[in-house]
């Protein structure tokens, strides 16, 4: 009986790890998109805003929603952009939402 429940356990804390990974890299993605879009206000080449992108991406990684708002907002700030906070948290949850379901599909 004991074997069963060491079994469950082991399943859920096996789906834990997966969703945490499936979650991390929805967030790279969002984070990604979130960074060329704003390279895009800021009228970034191609290659620079990919170089822009990676470098915000790799920077944010573990920090909060807040933290990614408000390093992206100090971002179009200094670029002179007009941009409310409350668009950029509805084109994060955008984002985040079309990086999920990305992520889910196996994309």
């Amino acid at each position: 009986m004991s074997d069963a429940f060491q079994d469950r356990e082991n399943t859920f804390e096996k789906q834990f790890a997966h969703d945490g990974d499936l979650h991390f890299k929805a967030v790279a993605r969002r984070n990604k998109a979130l960074a060329l879009w704003v390279a895009g206000m800021k009228k970034l080449s191609q290659a620079d805003a990919e170089k822009y992108a990676v470098a915000f991406v790799a920077a944010q990684v573990g920090k909060s929603d807040a933290d990614v708002a408000a390093a992206l907002k100090a971002d179009y700030d200094r670029g002179d952009i007009d941009l409310s906070d409350h668009r950029l948290r509805k084109k994060m949850d955008e984002e985040m939402a079309e990086a999920s379901a990305s992520v889910k599909a196996g994309k």
